[in-house]
């Protein structure tokens, strides 16, 4: 397992406030630093029907309804990852509160695979272009006085990145809560080893460090949530915890995997979220259109 490429500093607690979106039981956060008026974004959510093809911004709107009644200042829109579930409005907010996008280097190889799945030609930028910071593992950014680490913890997809500042970890779809286990890795370009090992790594963070999950579907019936500990999960993570062995692990996530259908939301979420929350160009009548690869998936 790859040694942590900074030193958590438990002593900061960031203001966390979570907004869930029931429609694709995703989680986004607003951060603040407890000393000013700077804020993050994590992992938020462009509303979408894929019935009727019609796209809203309720999610988005309460986000920047919380930022603009407490007179915070957005520095940063960060996508833990490529999302396959849902639909990323950051640009949506980027133009309306600024900041800048943020995604793990490795989104050129998630372009790159993903450009061919849908057949996207040469116009489409395969090299990260679309966001304005790329991170590699061991990265560093502010919010206020705050510093955030960019963790690469791969595996449900190569440009998944754990984000660190101070007490409170960003884990993306790396990990789900205790009772939910752990995320799928049979995406084009994940792996279930390589998830296991990022796990590991995630866990080697202090036993106190908040994790916030991107994702909870309420297993058993139970209220929806999205916080929990490193001590927790090691504890208790039904896939992961207890010390579960890497063999073990990657026999059941691969058997688990193979009985999973795709996400309902998958085949524009990755047009979009590849383009960092971008539709796709329009054609000559100004009309946007997303494609379907047939067998594709």
């Amino acid at each position: 397992m790859t040694a942590l490429p900074f030193t958590p500093d438990l002593s900061v607690k960031p203001d966390v406030t979570a907004f869930f979106d029931p429609a694709t039981n995703t989680i986004s956060y607003v951060v603040k630093d407890p000393s000013s008026p700077a804020c993050a974004i994590y992992d938020s959510v462009m509303d979408f029907d894929y019935a009727s093809g019609h796209i809203s911004y309720e999610h988005a709107d309460a986000m920047i309804a919380h930022i603009r009644e407490r007179g915070l200042k957005l520095e940063w829109l960060i996508e833990t990852h490529v999302h396959a579930d849902h639909l990323s409005a950051a640009p949506y907010i980027q133009a309306k509160l600024g900041g800048k996008l943020g995604i793990g280097e490795n989104i050129r190889t998630v372009q790159d695979t993903f450009g061919k799945v849908f057949n996207e030609g040469t116009e489409f930028q395969r090299d990260g272009s679309q966001f304005d910071r790329l991170f590699k593992d061991g990265d560093s950014y502010q919010i206020g006085a705050m510093t955030v680490y960019a963790m690469h913890t791969p595996g449900h997809t190569p440009a998944c990145m754990t984000h660190v500042v101070g007490d409170a970890a960003f884990v993306g779809d790396t990990l789900f809560m205790p009772d939910g286990g752990s995320a799928r890795a049979d995406f084009p370009g994940g792996d279930a080893r390589t998830l296991y090992r990022s796990i590991q790594r995630v866990l080697s963070l202090p036993g106190a460090m908040r994790l916030f999950m991107c994702h909870d579907y309420g297993p058993n019936g139970r209220d929806i949530q999205w916080e929990t500990t490193v001590a927790d999960e090691i504890a208790h993570n039904i896939h992961v915890g207890r010390g579960t062995d890497e063999d073990t692990f990657v026999q059941m996530r691969e058997a688990r995997d193979a009985t999973l259908a795709m996400p309902k939301l998958i085949i524009p979420s990755l047009q979009v979220n590849m383009r960092a929350g971008q539709l796709p160009p329009k054609d000559e009548d100004g009309k946007t259109f997303l494609k379907v690869p047939v067998n594709g998936l």
